[in-house]
């Protein structure tokens, strides 16, 4: 599973005209979920987001998680994160789980979350969506989990 992990002042994601998700400062994460991920992987990641040691103490160094800060997690299904750009011109999405698991795994990473603590939006799966974000810093980070795992390969 991959996150792409951005820290925002404000973000919201709107369906077909309605606000379905909106937080304040906080984190938007973008999770892809690849063939082959198991809970295992979204328990880390999960894990890793809400630790991730993103926002400034009071020295202005990054020390402090959102769970930290007390900010807020909007969480975004993307399976073009998955996408493998090697060949040609158009993206291939091979390595992108079919959507029935995905969508389990992408539950599991949110239900993890939440059991953090951590107020949690989510965007709606396998819809169009508009993402409104506005990027603090802009600070961005990419998580994968399988490069935590000894003995599976990297995309």
């Amino acid at each position: 599973m991959k996150a792409l992990v951005q820290r925002v002042n404000k973000a919201s994601v709107m369906v077909e005209g309605e606000i379905v998700g909106k937080i304040g400062r906080g984190l938007v994460v973008f999770v892809g979920v690849a063939r082959g991920d198991t809970e295992k992987d979204a328990g880390y990641l999960a894990d890793k987001v809400a630790n991730l040691r993103v926002f400034a103490d009071e020295a202005g160094r990054f020390n402090l998680s959102v769970l930290e800060t007390g900010g807020e997690i909007l969480i975004v299904s993307q399976f073009t994160l998955l996408a493998d750009t090697r060949k040609g011109r158009r993206p291939s999405f091979e390595q992108a789980a079919p959507p029935e698991q995905a969508e389990v795994l992408v539950d599991f990473f949110i239900a993890r979350v939440c059991d953090m603590g951590v107020r949690v939006e989510t965007g709606r799966f396998q819809q169009h969506m508009l993402v409104e974000i506005h990027n603090d810093g802009p600070v961005t980070v990419m998580v994968d989990s399988r490069e935590k795992f000894l003995g599976r390969s990297n995309r």
